[in-house]
């Protein structure tokens, strides 16, 4: 419909040409229902990755390892059975293996699998085991599409910048300032990952994206674009400096854009997000030192609890006022006034006290509350009453009940403090600006469940992992965190590696990543309590952590099956990391732990199903079961002898199919 305010359909009125006219103004229209109004930017060539670390194989796309070229080719053909020098299509020639490496881009089906680095078992044998992964972060996110689709609770992550100045790698090179394209291989660089993320999310999920000024503008129309704009929550605004170091506004400034997976959903399950109110643990804490200093006495406790208060007035006040006392029971409580501010005739009636069954004095305004609201109050136990009936009464409130407050959408702490930090653990300088894993622990349990999966695919230096450990250790939650990170040098150290000769791939080179020399070092310490050196950081964390490298495997042995040792992993993750790992195949023909199982020979279903029984009587069937045959019937009949709510997957035809449908595009 033509829009005379519009000044195209203006222009288009003007042509003189009837039929002209008409069939531009049609084309225009369609123009109009296929543009979504938002966000634009262009989409650039599926990303490339250099991977030192998957076999050369023939039919994979390689370069040179030493980075003197940005050509690839097809490895068509190896010279012999050695396959120590490969043949090359479009007149790549031939060429050692030694000297190749192979690139993947993100569009190309991969097959994953992971090879166990560290594990650090020093928690209880019945705690939920957090997880680490070095690789590639999209390839890990296709992996754990399949083994947590809709599974994720909450998602952090820290994306680069964008600034110009970190070096972020797109393509496997290094983006700054002065790539004018920058903006838009960003954006691709995120949506292809946020699309994945948001399949993750469980309908009551949350995604936490940090982001600096440059690009919180674009991140926050991408976000829109992909998981809604009606499904936004907060804009959360960290001031990390109070260093003035913008041109016209104080720097110093981080945000948090913050999108449900779908906030209907929320709403459904009454989903309210609270914090601690800031000093009430404090006075929590003075209370219970005056319940026992005074020998239980509740009027002794108050005096101190009264002193204590007047000492320490203005830096412990979570909007409490001086009405703080102990109860008869050593409760610490607030009293507030019962009386009615303002004349209110109906407010007018007796209530009894306890001890003399006389009516307690009264304001001549009259009470606050109804007869009826008054009588809840009392047999809640709700009211104080004075030691007699002339001394009136007030309301009490359980400081307890009082604890939780509206989360607040600004707040200060300096970045600083987490750089100095990390530098204590690691014992020396290796990381800047990492995240503050106090800020995360405060966020983590504001919007997740104490059993929740914790999700960041841009781990770092391990800041999520840390976190999610320690709150738990804190409030004895069962929170999972699944950190994905990669070995990428810094830009800096990286240029400098290059000219003395090394490259990626080389052992001096991994060395200096950012997962073997931040991320895993700091989270041995963390859960240990002692350094790579051997010197002792602290007394450790109760918590189990497994390290993992993403590795590529042919999809030829898996379909052989003789890959189960890598994919061991994916199908314990599935079945949500927790107690025994099934990590190789049983000579009975099947394996059973109290999470999941894994029928390796179709002879032995009569024996597994049996063991399946047995479980499910006792109330402690298994999650999930994975059968391995090649033939359907087989599965069908394994199928129908598996219990009723146990979840069956097929080895290998299902994991095949996952990671050969490796979803590319936009979500326009």
């Amino acid at each position: 419909m033509a829009d005379e305010t519009n000044v195209l359909d203006q222009l288009v009125g003007q042509i003189a040409d009837d039929a002209l006219r008409t069939r531009l103004a049609r084309e225009i229209e369609l123009l109009r229902g296929s543009r979504r109004f938002g966000l634009v930017f262009d989409r650039h060539l599926p990303e490339s990755v250099r991977l030192p670390d998957h076999p050369i194989r023939k039919g994979v796309r390689v370069t040179l390892r030493d980075e003197s070229t940005t050509t690839t080719w097809r490895v068509a053909r190896f010279t012999d059975t050695s396959h120590t020098v490969a043949v090359l299509d479009v007149d790549g020639g031939e060429r050692p293996v030694a000297e190749l490496v192979v690139v993947r881009e993100s569009g190309e089906p991969v097959f994953p699998g992971l090879q166990t680095i560290e594990r650090i078992a020093n928690g209880p044998v019945d705690a939920p085991w957090h997880t680490v992964i070095n690789g590639e972060n999209f390839h890990a996110l296709q992996a754990l599409r399949s083994t947590h689709g809709g599974e994720v609770d909450l998602i952090y992550i820290d994306p680069p910048y964008n600034t110009g100045n970190e070096g972020w790698i797109y393509n496997d090179r290094y983006v700054d300032n002065n790539d004018r394209a920058k903006s838009s291989k960003w954006l691709s660089f995120l949506e292809r990952r946020l699309r994945i993320a948001r399949e993750l999310l469980r309908p009551t999920g949350v995604v936490i994206v940090a982001i600096g000024e440059e690009e919180h503008h674009r991140l926050r129309m991408l976000m829109d674009q992909v998981f809604g704009a009606e499904n936004f929550l907060a804009s959360v605004v960290w001031i990390g400096s109070v260093k003035n170091d913008a041109r016209f506004t104080g720097g110093g400034l981080d945000y948090m854009l913050i999108y449900g997976r779908d906030v209907d959903a929320m709403i459904e399950a009454d989903i309210i997000w609270r914090e601690p109110k800031d000093g009430l643990q404090d006075v929590l804490d003075a209370g219970a030192r005056a319940w026992e200093e005074s020998g239980h006495d509740a009027a002794v406790a108050s005096r101190l609890l009264s002193g204590w208060w007047s000492r320490s007035k203005g830096k412990y006040d979570p909007g409490l006022g001086d009405n703080v006392k102990v109860d008869s029971d050593g409760t610490v409580i607030k009293v507030s006034d019962l009386r009615s501010p303002n004349p209110r005739p109906n407010l007018r009636y007796d209530i009894l006290h306890p001890d003399t069954d006389q009516p307690v004095r009264m304001h001549p305004n009259g009470w606050v509350y109804t007869r009826e609201a008054m009588q809840r109050l009392i047999d809640d136990g709700r009211v104080l009453f004075g030691a007699d009936h002339t001394a009136g009464a007030r309301k009490k409130t359980r400081l307890a009940e009082m604890s939780m407050q509206s989360v607040r959408p600004r707040f200060y702490r300096d970045r600083r403090a987490a750089s100095k930090r990390l530098e204590t653990v690691l014992g020396d300088r290796r990381f800047p600006f990492p995240k503050d894993h106090e800020v995360l622990m405060r966020w983590f349990g504001i919007a997740a469940p104490k059993d929740a999966v914790i999700l960041d695919f841009f781990g770092g230096s391990g800041t999520t992992t840390e976190a999610v450990v320690r709150l738990n250790a804190q409030d004895g939650g069962s929170r999972r965190s699944i950190l994905v990170t990669n070995n990428e040098v810094g830009a800096k150290q990286a240029k400098a590696m290059r000219k003395a000769g090394q490259h990626p791939g080389d052992p001096e080179w991994e060395s200096r990543g950012v997962f073997e020399y931040v991320c895993r070092p700091r989270i041995h310490t963390v859960v240990t309590g002692t350094r790579e050196d051997g010197s002792t950081y602290s007394d450790g964390l109760a918590a189990n952590v497994e390290m993992f490298d993403l590795t590529y495997l042919d999809p030829g042995m898996v379909r052989r099956g003789r890959e189960f040792e890598a994919i061991a992993p994916l199908l314990w993750l599935e079945a949500g990391a927790e107690g025994d790992r099934i990590d190789a195949e049983s000579d009975r023909g099947w394996a059973l732990t109290p999470t999941y199982g894994v029928l390796f020979v179709t002879d032995a279903l009569n024996q597994f199903a049996t063991a399946l029984a047995e479980a499910a009587k006792i109330g402690a069937p298994p999650r999930i079961v994975f059968i391995v045959t090649d033939s359907p019937v087989e599965y069908q009949t394994a199928g129908d002898r598996i219990p009723a709510g146990i979840e069956t997957v097929r080895l290998y035809q299902d994991y095949l199919s996952n990671y050969t449908i490796n979803v590319e595009g936009g979500t326009r």
